[in-house]
């Protein structure tokens, strides 16, 4: 996977949902959405993220048939662009993989269906296993991840394949967040790369003086990604490609 995603490489975050915290409803629109992928890999993306679901706190979760129908139109529209596909349904990421995706970003960790792990195995696919429960101790994140992948490898996934990512914002406080970004070479130390998606999220927001904070300004999401490059992490999951692809091209020519 260090071949295909070297360090640091920029994941670009396309929701095609009408609730997503950040950019929910601007790609509804499968073209306007197509366009937003091959214009984030035009400015340096190593891979566009589609997802059909919210995963913002709160969020009503979406039937198979309306995952379906809000991502395929789009997947259909991106012939020979570099895809992930977010979804923890089985079927969506079947569909996704037929239709030319090459990573599974399941932020369930191949815990929400049954038949994703058998998926990834036989498909050959790269997978994203994240961590998303409440935890007191970021000793918990690692240690759920640490079993995930075990996990995964036990159902036959090729660990060259798979990254982990610790869920920046997915049932974390604000000091956990930023404590789990200074931590993640403990992170790293698994032995597989290492994905964070800390860009405009709310905690991000807050850190700057506003406790009802929603979203993260570009500035301060440029910084968590930067940071979080410079403790370990492999992919940085954006929504601002170009202005993240330049930060992170100068801080890895200031790492040698």
């Amino acid at each position: 996977m260090s071949n295909r995603f070297p360090r640091p490489s920029v994941m670009g975050v396309v929701n095609v949902t009408p609730d997503s915290f950040s950019d929910g409803g601007v790609h509804l629109d499968p073209d306007a959405a197509a366009a937003a992928a091959r214009r984030m890999v035009r400015e340096g993306a190593a891979i566009v993220d589609v997802g059909g679901e919210s995963t913002r706190p709160g969020h009503a979760p979406v039937s198979l048939g309306e995952e379906l129908r809000r991502v395929v139109p789009v997947l259909e529209r991106l012939d020979g662009v570099p895809v992930s596909i977010d979804t923890s349904k089985a079927e969506v990421a079947r569909r996704a993989l037929e239709l030319g995706a090459e990573l599974v970003n399941d932020v369930t960790a191949l815990r929400g269906d049954a038949g994703m792990a058998e998926l990834a195995a036989e498909s050959g696919a790269w997978v994203c296993l994240m961590h998303w429960d409440r935890t007191q101790r970021v000793e918990e994140v690692w240690r759920f991840l640490e079993q995930r992948l075990r996990f995964a490898l036990d159902a036959g996934v090729d660990e060259e394949r798979i990254c982990l990512d610790p869920g920046i914002g997915f049932g974390k406080t604000v000091a956990q967040n930023f404590e789990l970004v200074r931590r993640l070479p403990e992170l790293a130390a698994l032995g597989r790369p290492v994905l964070v998606g800390f860009s405009r999220k709310s905690s991000l927001g807050r850190i700057l003086g506003d406790p009802q904070a929603r979203t993260g300004t570009l500035s301060a999401s440029i910084a968590a990604a930067v940071e979080a490059y410079e403790r370990g992490a492999t992919i940085l999951r954006v929504h601002d490609v170009r202005e993240h692809v330049e930060a992170l091209t100068v801080a890895a020519a200031v790492a040698g």
